[in-house]
């Protein structure tokens, strides 16, 4: 069975495919479950703000409250996931995350209890946060990594092209409280189903190998926690996904509202953030090529820094239906890649020692930049009556952090250091 795990280790990519397929796919939906509340929050903005009468930085104070606690706990979780593996972790996560978005159909209109519900979900999804999905798909596949974290990660924007548009169908027949509801139970019951019968790792491998015994660690290629603090590559992948994170994730919450507050409706809105969406799976397909045939801080630098035409398109073009498109495929497909592009670096540089580790302290600065990015452009709204300075931020910020990825070295080579 495809999903079965198995003590050989693959070596080429296509025995990485077969042995692995099974294992892309349960990642895959599982990382677009996890990426559903992020993906539909500009559809229910509109309904729950017109219902307890809340400003946008409140409600945007959600997600933001999630990429918060996310932060704090992600590299404890990394932790764990290097000593007991994703499985483990991760259907326990799947199960209570599917009530947790549920749950949130509860809300009465108290403030204090908007918080309380997204911090209860918080705490619970970061049980599938995205090194449960990635360290797994790391350690199996070496000769087709880039091809296979970019199916994975394309969960995202399969939540971005399907969610926006299914909740908003939700929301104009039953309600925006249903529509939490069948999102949560629906997405998170095919999820879970999937994972059961695909979701192993390495540890899983090492469990089933005939001795029973597992991997030593100093066999596993990769830097230790003490090398991985020190390096500079890291930190400038670090600080090149922070502000990407900030910036694409406060466009895109706020997406929707920019577009309707430029007079196009609520359901044209939700469509074109289903383009979006369409673009970043373009975008992590044709990145994740890219990635196994050149140099990656080349592919990924460049395709950082030509998100920074979106944010410019927007800010001068939102009264052309032509830039508004063009705006939001180039974002789509530039913004599809940031955690592609970090998670491949991240491999490449750290090793698979400790991935687990490095990357879920990596993506603390993910989730921070996650979280803030919504409330800061709420905040601009809020303030300025408008987002044009966070446009203006976006278009420089998005050329900054290019730069960082496009001037790294080359990474190590694994097997050679290891032989």
């Amino acid at each position: 069975m495809n999903g079965s795990p198995s003590s050989a280790v693959p070596s080429s990519a296509a025995e990485e495919w077969k042995s692995g397929w099974a294992l892309v796919l349960a990642c895959f939906v599982g990382f677009s479950f996890f990426s559903v509340p992020t993906a539909s929050m500009g559809v229910f903005m509109e309904p729950i703000g017109r219902e307890f009468g809340w400003g946008r930085t409140l409600i945007a104070a959600g997600t933001s409250m999630t990429s918060v606690v996310t932060a704090l706990l992600s590299p404890f979780v990394g932790v764990l996931i290097d000593r007991w593996g994703a499985r483990r972790l991760g259907l326990p996560g799947v199960f209570l995350t599917a009530f947790a978005i549920g749950a949130i159909s509860l809300a009465n209109g108290s403030p204090a209890q908007w918080l309380a519900l997204w911090a209860f979900y918080a705490l619970i999804s970061i049980l599938v946060k995205t090194t449960i999905w990635t360290a797994p798909v790391s350690g199996h596949f070496q000769a087709g990594r880039g091809l296979a974290l970019a199916l994975t990660l394309s969960g995202t924007a399969a939540a971005q092209a399907i969610a926006p548009p299914l909740c908003n169908w939700l929301i104009e027949h039953y309600g925006w409280r249903q529509a939490y509801v069948w999102t949560g139970l629906g997405w998170g019951g095919v999820t879970l189903l999937l994972c059961w019968l695909f979701l192993y790792d390495r540890k899983d491998r090492d469990r089933a190998a005939p001795d029973g015994v597992a991997q030593p660690a100093d066999d596993v290629p990769g830097l230790t926690i003490a090398q991985a603090w020190r390096s500079r590559p890291l930190w400038a992948i670090a600080v090149s996904t922070f502000v990407m994170m900030l910036l694409s994730l406060g466009l895109q919450i706020h997406q929707v509202p920019i577009l309707t507050g430029a007079g196009v409706s609520r359901a044209n809105a939700a469509w074109l953030a289903s383009l979006f969406g369409l673009a970043g799976i373009v975008g992590k397909l044709v990145t994740g090529a890219l990635l196994d045939r050149y140099r990656p801080n080349w592919i990924g630098g460049l395709t950082l820094a030509v998100n920074g035409v979106a944010f410019a398109l927007l800010l001068g073009g939102l009264h052309s239906p032509a830039l508004i498109v063009a705006a939001i495929l180039i974002n789509g497909y530039s913004a599809g890649t940031k955690l592609q592009i970090c998670t491949y670096l991240t491999a490449s540089y750290a090793g698979l020692r400790n991935l687990g580790a490095v990357f879920g302290a990596m993506y603390s600065l993910v989730s921070l930049g996650s979280g803030l990015g919504p409330m800061v452009a709420g905040f601009v709204y809020d303030t300025t009556g408008g987002y044009g300075p966070f446009l203006i931020a976006g278009t420089f910020g998005c050329l900054f952090c290019g730069l960082l990825v496009l001037t790294l070295p080359r990474y190590p080579n694994w097997k050679e250091t290891t032989a």
